[in-house]
């Protein structure tokens, strides 16, 4: 799989940003985790928006910051359902963030889920051993982004 390994792109606007997420979330599998980085207004959100179109998952998909975490369903049996994780508020307040994780009670195993953390940078590791990590910039005088993603072995 040729993005397994990585790769940039230039994302000019939230269509190219939701384009790519898609493009990426086709090819994730039951037990992947998703660490998506970057300032707020970067796009995460929008970006996971992607992953879901591309992971033929219900929506809508909107921002979990609030309630930390929201389960979207396969449309298709066999298919696994995606889990967006948004640990925002949770950051600074010496929480232990997979244990708030485990708590939530989330009704998915997340062995059978693709995972995207929002803000999830040192929570990824705990989760999985090999995760894809997001990043994405927002130029400061346009709605230009950036995207760079790898695949990270832990």
């Amino acid at each position: 799989m040729a993005e397994r390994g990585g790769g940039t792109a230039e994302l000019l606007t939230p269509e190219d940003t939701v384009a790519l997420g898609a493009r990426l979330g086709a090819q994730l599998r039951a037990g992947d985790v998703v660490v998506l980085s970057g300032p707020l207004g970067a796009g995460k959100t929008m970006f996971t928006k992607g992953i879901a179109a591309g992971m033929d998952v219900e929506g809508p998909v909107t921002s979990p910051t609030y309630v930390l975490a929201r389960v979207h369903r396969a449309r298709r049996d066999g298919a696994p359902a995606l889990v967006h994780v948004d640990i925002y508020r949770l950051l600074d307040h010496g929480v232990d963030l997979l244990g708030e994780l485990d708590s939530l009670d989330l009704d998915t195993d997340l062995d059978d889920a693709v995972v995207v953390v929002e803000w999830g940078e040192g929570l990824a590791e705990r989760l999985s051993d090999h995760h894809l990590d997001i990043q994405l910039h927002r130029d400061a005088d346009s709605e230009k982004r950036t995207a760079t993603w790898r695949w990270s072995v832990s």
